[in-house]
């Protein structure tokens, strides 16, 4: 067998209902009304007239008795679902869809409601809509006729399912290459904006303007005899070099006992404060508590002297 195309099939459609679609769809009734033991009686002989009426296979006379059937009792459900039947056999499917919304308005359970609606959909391609419509119908009352529209509908709906199912995974997996994107941009700001502020402390620490009694003191630290045998060694030089060269450098040295023991004592004989203008630009060392062997945070660390 043959694919049909697409296109030929929509335009196929088109050009077979064109000629009923155009007719005016039939009344509906006046849900406000409330019908009297007589409206029911009569609604009900109407029924028979339109029952009769499909039996002979004339379903305008069915229309048009349901039609008045409904207008005497407009809550019934299942005289517009019989309705929609009548309007099937004649290929209005838009009014059938109408009539069976209708009818789930007042019985949300009609079987007989999702199974014409369905057919409907499936008259005009809309194979997911006739595939959810059918399977409900199946579900609540089968019937083989029901069934066999079911599987006719069956093939073209797995497709487009899966299809949808592929697109829904794309789109999350977007969502989530996105939202990661997103993160790491967040974090990687968040990771500048801590270098460029460790940065900042690091300078005001080694080129803070201390006063004359801060130069004094920071002069008095290099006479310290420990202080100076230190920087006789050419690693911790070099490291003190390195520092005051660019402030935000002494971070690499916290994991280097050595510069870190003596940073550690300046900041001890400063009493763990911060001061500004040592020699060559070099300040005090401020949160030196993250440092091995750091002083505790309270003043009065140890005396080297």
């Amino acid at each position: 067998m043959h694919a049909v195309h697409p296109l030929r099939f929509c335009i196929f459609l088109s050009y077979h209902f064109s000629k009923f679609e155009g007719e005016a769809p039939p009344e509906m009734g006046d849900t406000s009304k409330v019908p009297t033991e007589e409206d029911m009686d009569a609604a009900e002989e109407k029924r028979s007239e339109a029952m009769m009426g499909m039996s002979d296979g004339d379903f305008q006379k069915a229309v048009d008795c349901f039609t008045q059937a409904i207008k005497l009792n407009p809550g019934s459900a299942m005289l517009y679902a019989k309705r929609a039947n009548a309007l099937l056999k004649q290929k209005r499917v838009k009014a059938v869809i109408r009539d069976c919304d209708e009818a789930l308005k007042f019985n949300p359970d009609s079987a007989a409601a999702y199974k014409y609606r369905g057919r409907a959909h499936r008259l005009l391609g809309n194979w997911l809509e006739a595939a959810k419509d059918l399977r409900l119908a199946c579900k609540l009352d089968f019937d083989e006729q029901t069934d066999e529209w079911l599987k006719e509908v069956q093939p073209n709906a797995t497709k487009l399912e899966e299809h949808n199912r592929k697109y829904e995974r794309q789109r999350k997996d977007k969502e989530m290459r996105e939202k990661r994107e997103r993160v790491h941009k967040a974090q990687e700001e968040a990771r500048k904006a801590q270098a460029e502020q460790e940065k900042s402390q690091g300078s005001s620490f080694f080129m803070g303007g201390g006063g004359p009694d801060d130069m004094a003191g920071i002069g008095n630290l290099f006479k310290d005899p420990e202080i100076l045998a230190a920087m006789q060694d050419p690693e911790v030089a070099a490291a003190f070099q390195d520092v005051s060269s660019n402030p935000s450098n002494i971070f690499k040295y916290q994991s280097n006992p050595k510069v870190a023991s003596v940073i550690n004592k300046l900041v001890s004989k400063l009493g763990g404060g911060s001061c500004g203008g040592m020699p060559g630009g070099m300040g005090g060392f401020p949160n030196m508590d993250s440092f091995p062997g750091g002083p505790p945070s309270q003043s009065g660390g140890d005396d080297l002297d």
